[in-house]
């Protein structure tokens, strides 16, 4: 009987340059915003919650700042660990922020970007 040799397999992850996750919750209960960790008092008169997913995560930084330039949206949380942004607003105001993100990163930071996907 012949012994073969076993193989060893080590695995990298290489993140690339996207936006994975591009949302917008419209009229979101109130529930919702407090087990995000935002005050529902504040946020609830807001309409809509924007996320998005971002790698590499510093990437994070940029579209939050990109983000609340653009429009009346608030910054709800950024984490440049995950790469997660929270957004709140009107349903104008994160739509409008989305879209300038999304814009901004495939445009100039040539990122490969998600569609807007809405609830």
């Amino acid at each position: 009987m012949e012994q073969t040799e076993k193989q060893r397999i080590i695995q990298e992850l290489v993140p690339g340059k996207q936006i994975t996750l591009c949302h917008i919750i419209a009229n979101p209960d109130a529930i919702l915003y407090q087990k995000l960790g935002l005050d529902p008092a504040v946020e609830y008169s807001r309409s809509a919650i924007g996320i998005l997913t971002l790698t590499p995560a510093e990437t994070a930084i940029i579209a939050g700042d990109i983000a609340i330039k653009s429009s009346g949206a608030a910054l709800g949380f950024v984490d440049r660990f995950s790469g997660t942004v929270i957004l709140t607003g009107t349903y104008s105001e994160v739509d409008s922020s989305l879209r300038a993100v999304t814009q901004y990163a495939e445009e100039t930071l040539g990122f490969t970007v998600c569609k807007i996907t809405k609830t």
